[in-house]
């Protein structure tokens, strides 16, 4: 973390700070149903308030189009305050009288939620004015959402121009496990990419390819690359107008001496159902009525092969149709012996996106990896190569 700004380089006792977090939790009816997001950023806030900050919280939530009661921040609140096992005031405004009267009110060490900042359009636009209007009531910015860094908006990145800015802890924390796993690895590093569509990541794979020794491919975007090789795939999944764009890809990859490893069997279903009769077979016996729903058991032993000989593995995606059983098992099986590895001290594993957290979770593998992002956009954009705003404006001038 030497290029960036972190709460070791602040002062923060008796000082407004302004933590941008992440508070866009799965919610129903009010009630908070994933509360991982929230346990994320507890220890930020946590340590500013000992450290007699006034702790000023500011997030989104949801997509309102304006000012909107159902998707207000106030239960997500009350939820952070019963995490936190501490009291959390909440403004009914993130500017203006309500927000700067609740500030005005705080002692040090007080922690105070504004309302959503998205139900205001200079939210997203990073509007001057609004940038403007948030600063009124910090002197410090501390920005702790990663998983909203990919985006250059007023409570994201705007602030870092006008006040002294620095990375909270959960953001310290992604960007030290992401630079291990691309920036600066163990090698040989490994990379895990499945999931449906190759047309989603083709940046990131373009990416990978020069970035890892071995690129394993699973998932439907697989199949893709199977029939651009000239595989019979049956009905499976596969963007078949992507076949040239598949081979260029192994052709970066070998110029680079990057090992692709694609599945060499697969699990075939008629119907694509949970418990759906299935059998494994050979890449050169798929039924041309079938679909691949998972990779098949010479494909996994190859998998854990390439697991074994690295010392880095990064993970977006899973295998194969994961939330229908059986067809969950590649990524299971791959999913423990990763972990596996990690808990003995062999391999450093960092995974993340939306998918692959579910899938993670279902293996119950998540708390053996080394780090397991919530981030989406912004994990898939920093794999990709690209600059994310609201990191890029912490670094140290």
């Amino acid at each position: 973390m030497s290029a960036f700004r972190t709460l070791d380089d602040v002062d923060v006792e008796n000082k407004r700070v302004l933590v941008r977090v992440d508070l866009n939790v799965p919610a129903e009816n009010g009630v908070v149903t994933d509360a991982t997001r929230i346990e994320r950023v507890i220890p930020t806030i946590l340590e500013l308030s000992r450290a007699k900050a006034k702790v000023i919280l500011l997030a989104h939530f949801g997509r309102p189009k304006g000012v909107d009661p159902k998707e207000s921040l106030r239960p997500v609140a009350a939820k952070l305050a019963e995490i936190a096992k501490r009291p959390v005031a909440f403004s009914e405004d993130c500017i203006g009288e309500a927000a700067s009267s609740a500030v005005a009110a705080m002692q040090p060490g007080d922690i105070l939620c504004l309302e959503n900042t998205r139900f205001h359009k200079g939210e997203e636009k990073n509007d001057p004015d609004f940038v403007k209007a948030l600063a009124a009531n910090g002197d410090i910015w501390v920005n702790d959402a990663f998983s909203a860094a990919h985006r250059a908006h007023a409570s994201t990145e705007g602030l870092g121009h006008v006040l002294p800015a620095c990375a909270g802890r959960a953001m310290q924390g992604e960007i030290e496990a992401l630079s291990r796993a691309l920036e600066h690895p163990k090698r040989p590093v490994a990379a895990i990419v499945g999931g449906a569509k190759v047309s989603t990541k083709l940046e990131l794979l373009g990416n990978l390819v020069t970035k890892v020794d071995a690129l394993i491919i699973g998932g439907g975007m697989a199949n893709t690359f199977l029939y651009a090789q000239g595989v019979g795939i049956g009905k499976s999944l596969a963007e078949r107008d992507l076949a040239e764009t598949a081979l260029a890809i192994l052709q970066k990859a070998e110029k680079a001496n990057c090992a692709i490893i694609l599945p060499v069997d697969a699990v075939v279903a008629y119907h694509f159902a949970a418990q759906a009769p299935n059998h494994a077979y050979g890449l050169e016996s798929i039924p041309h009525d079938g679909m691949i729903l998972d990779v098949g058991p010479q494909s996994i032993e190859r998998i854990k092969g390439a697991i074994d000989e690295a010392e880095t593995l990064v993970w977006n995606g899973p295998l194969g149709a994961f939330e229908l059983e059986p067809f969950d098992h590649g990524t299971v099986v791959a999913a423990k012996h990763v972990a596996a590895r990690t808990h003995a001290g062999k391999l450093l594993s960092v995974a993340g996106g939306g998918d692959t957290v579910a899938a993670l979770n279902h293996a119950k593998a998540t708390e053996r990896f080394s780090y397991v992002s919530t981030a989406g956009g912004a994990f898939l954009e920093w794999l990709e190569g690209k600059p994310l705003p609201g990191v890029e404006i912490l670094r140290k001038k």
